[in-house]
């Protein structure tokens, strides 16, 4: 591209516009919904697509709608802009935005809305894929109500794969370093989140959210399931259907006899925030968990009761452990709170002490300045210092949102 004079550059600067705000989603129920811009939402993310600046280059007025029915999820896809950059002039072309979000779309997308709403009558007729294993109301926050229902499924059941690639489409809009699953590998399980309504005194159903969960081997005989994908989309989120969906999950494993323990994959701070949640509600009203007990330390009792109850591993048991620990110290108490200061502290000095072995073994073997280079602040005790006192202060706060959560709750 031939060298542009500052204010060519700045007539393109025009032409940038952010992929989060271009993109439309919404769920489409009645012809209505079409042209109502209630329902409307947008990406949380698009740097997976459009990389790390999210930005889109060669349109004024961008909007790419890509809507779906609520319940079949048979997607309409839609490009409009108000002007594009002119090649010719400025020697650069404007992104094709439809090959950009082509691995990305949903299949089977149409583009005439026509053919659109040719598809809303088979929503009527939507039943959920797989075993229906729980049902609630929830009250929103407008004081209606809400009634969902949770499936369980696997890939081979008539009509899911087709569901699942459009369903999986959302990931990357919604979870960060997301990537699709291979559905081929039957060791997957899905639960998916449905509201269920009445139209014309008829039962409806609409997607609300899904989990992805993938069964390890334990030896001998047992089982891991590890949670990985878990997602409310937008309309549906602040209703705690996530922590229930979770909730459901657990009571599944729970009937599972040969579980040994459940997990998650690279949690994101917000799901590890309802996970602690979960955990601290049910951990709660165990034996073990009680505050004069909590003030003794983590034990081994704490453990085996979490495990051998709730299939709790021993990591996330002994993160409940402290911040349901927290609940019960008295902040005021000065005493109190630094014992629980040098409680939590002595988990996070682990890793140090790991390194000063390594150190004791590397030294007889190393010159001084390799020796620097291999470890390099590992062991210096005033950065040691920092870094436990600000990853003390770090979990704390995460520790207080649940805290919160469980007051309110």
């Amino acid at each position: 591209m031939a060298e542009l004079s500052v204010a060519k550059k700045n007539d393109l600067e025009e032409y940038r516009c952010s992929a989060n705000d271009a993109i439309r989603f919404k769920f489409v129920r009645t012809e209505d919904d079409i042209e109502n811009v209630d329902g409307v939402f947008h990406p949380e993310m698009t740097h997976q697509i459009f990389g790390d600046s999210e930005m889109i280059f060669g349109y004024k007025g961008l909007d790419i709608s890509i809507y779906y029915t609520a319940a079949n999820l048979v997607p309409y896809f839609n490009i409009s802009f108000k002007a594009a950059v002119n090649e010719k002039q400025f020697d650069v072309p404007a992104d094709n935005v439809e090959k950009l979000l082509l691995d990305d779309l949903p299949p089977g997308y149409v583009t005439s809305l026509d053919q659109f709403r040719q598809a809303l009558p088979e929503e009527a007729t939507f039943r959920p894929f797989g075993e229906l294993i729980d049902s609630y109301s929830v009250e929103t926050r407008n004081g209606t109500r809400k009634t969902f229902e949770v499936y369980f499924t696997k890939i081979e059941e008539p009509g899911f794969r087709k569901y699942h690639s459009r369903m999986q489409t959302f990931i990357k809009f919604f979870i960060d370093a997301a990537s699709y699953i291979d559905v081929d590998d039957e060791r997957w399980d899905y639960y998916l989140v449905f509201e269920k309504y009445v139209e014309s005194g008829n039962p409806r159903y609409a997607l609300a959210g899904y989990m992805t969960t993938y069964n390890f081997f334990a030896y001998p005989e047992r089982v891991r399931p590890r949670i990985s994908q878990v997602l409310i989309l937008p309309p549906f989120q602040k209703m705690g259907l996530c922590a229930r969906l979770v909730q459901t999950f657990y009571n599944v494993c729970y009937s599972r006899g040969e579980v040994l323990d459940i997990t998650v994959e690279d949690p994101s701070e917000n799901f590890q925030r309802v996970r602690d949640f979960v955990d601290c509600s049910n951990c709660g009203k165990l034996e073990s968990f009680q505050a004069d007990l909590l003030r003794g330390g983590f034990s081994r009792d704490m453990v085996q009761e979490a495990q051998e109850k709730l299939k709790l591993s021993k990591l996330q048991t002994r993160r409940v452990y402290e911040i349901l620990r927290l609940k019960s110290t008295n902040e005021n108490n000065k005493q109190m709170f630094r014992d629980y200061r040098l409680d939590v502290k002595k988990r996070l000095n682990l890793p140090y002490l790991r390194n000063r072995r390594t150190f004791k073994k590397l030294e007889r073997t190393l010159q001084p300045d390799e020796l620097s280079q291999t470890l390099g602040v590992m062991n210096n005790d005033e950065q040691r210092f920092q870094y436990l006192e600000a990853a003390f202060q770090e979990d704390v706060r995460a520790y207080r949102h649940v805290l919160e959560r469980l007051a309110r709750d």
